[in-house]
């Protein structure tokens, strides 16, 4: 396998967003309110999708060496998938000797509680699973690279139903395998098999009935990527949004009935879209690597549809995010710029100037997993080296770093702080950091 093509595998460790909007000054830090009231973190990039977490009074900054650490647990086996965290268990998934699981683990020790039997293992490589699990309620939804969509009971891993985007749907299996993480919405959950004609379906969440399939007529192939979808409630209607592969670039769908709004094919590239889209009331920010760039949009009423306008453009050497997500906080947005790179950068949201940042490395190499607490952005880059940065708008301040133990290969799942604890899957391990100054 190419290094190119590795450097994909994180596609979907892969998967929204609903901030308060408010102007704030140049040179200050950034605070964030979370938008809906959880005290879990039941999915992908956590309760609004968009990788802001609630908690507070943690550390501002790190000792050499890091946090302390809180425990450690192995077995869980090879893959890049992130965490979920809900009904006081841990859930992710991993590949162990020739064969796929969602996997649940105790919260206090991170003791195997049960392991749920997904599918085949993927490929020779061992690269594993790369999708994180979705949790609602007492049940548990997960999507493997070949397809395989399981949903099981939160308490004992049983089996309840599966499809199979292959043959269920006609779905067009992207080169590194399905990675999304599968959204759940009121009864129904919603993900994107990528056929010509179910490029995004709803099912019933407790039966697995389909309730509608969504063609997207710009996109024949289907675009199956490996992003994942977020909830748009642009220009009044109820939307689902996807940056599809394949060229696709970003799809709104409407939520009741399926039927595709609007699609902007500029973001679109021919080898991998990765990144979870950010949406806030009108306002949809994509992005996308391999020189593409980044977009914000603009939604509105179209007769009885809608519409997506193009705010600005920013060329690939301006921003691109090529994978490790994006973090918007106020009216700014963090993330890791480059191809392959995760050079920090802030950039203002409604105008796309760049605050700072985007040509210095900063403290680790390769592209960079990023998420939020109390202020700050923990970047957790590729060479497995964890950092800490002010989320401010007043210039890159690093407020500590380490490397994470026994990194063997790309260190790309992101990471997860709650309860007052950071959450690193590392492949086979998962390392639990002490973040509360209290």
């Amino acid at each position: 396998m190419s290094f190119s093509k590795a450097i994909v595998l994180i596609m979907c460790v892969v998967a929204g967003f609903a901030l308060s909007v408010l102007p704030l000054p140049q040179s200050t830090s950034i605070g964030a309110a979370e938008k809906t009231a959880s005290s879990d973190w039941p999915q992908w990039r956590g309760p609004n999708r968009d990788g802001m977490s609630s908690s507070t009074g943690l550390l501002k900054t790190w000792n050499d060496g890091g946090p302390a650490l809180a425990w450690k647990t192995s077995g869980l086996g090879s893959g890049f998938s992130s965490l979920a965290i809900a009904n006081g268990k841990i859930f992710t998934m991993g590949e162990r000797e020739g064969a796929q699981f969602v996997l649940a683990l105790a919260l206090a020790d991170g003791k195997e509680l049960w392991a749920a039997e997904i599918g085949p293992g993927f490929n020779a490589s061992g690269a594993g699973p790369r999708s994180t699990p979705t949790v609602d309620g007492d049940l548990v939804y997960a999507i493997g690279p070949h397809g395989d969509l399981l949903c099981c009971e939160a308490g004992t891993g049983n089996e309840v139903w599966r499809k199979n985007f292959k043959t269920d749907f006609n779905g067009n299996r992207p080169g590194w395998g399905f990675c999304e993480s599968v959204l759940v919405d009121g009864d129904n959950i919603i993900c994107s098999p990528g056929s010509k004609d179910a490029s995004m379906v709803a099912l019933n969440k407790r039966s697995g009935v389909v309730v509608w399939k969504s063609a997207i007529p710009k996109c024949p192939t289907g675009g199956s990527g490996y992003s994942s979808i977020v909830i748009s409630n642009g220009a009044g209607v109820k939307q689902y949004v996807q940056l599809f592969g394949s060229g696709c670039g970003c799809v709104g769908v409407r939520a009741d009935d399926g039927k595709a709004l609007w699609g902007y094919s500029r973001i679109g590239n021919g080898t991998a879209s990765i990144p979870t889209t950010i949406v806030d009331g009108d306002h949809v920010f994509t992005s996308s690597g391999y020189g593409t760039g980044s977009a914000l949009l603009k939604l509105s009423k179209d007769g009885d549809g809608v519409k997506a306008e193009e705010v600005y453009f920013l060329k690939g050497d301006e921003f691109q995010n090529h994978h490790g997500g994006m973090i918007r906080v106020g009216d700014f947005i963090f993330a890791g710029h480059g191809h392959n790179n995760g050079f920090p950068i802030c950039l203002e949201w409604k105008t796309g100037k760049i605050v700072w940042g985007g040509r210095e490395r900063g403290a680790g190499s390769g592209s960079a997993a990023i998420t939020y607490a109390d202020g700050q952005l923990y970047f957790r880059y590729q060479n497995g080296t964890m950092a800490l940065i002010e989320a401010t708008t007043d210039s890159y301040k690093l407020n500590g770093k380490f490397n994470i133990p026994e990194v063997k290969g790309p260190s790309w799942s992101h990471p997860v702080v709650w309860g007052g604890k950071l959450y690193l899957r590392e492949q086979d391990n998962l390392f639990v950091y002490q973040l509360a100054t209290k």
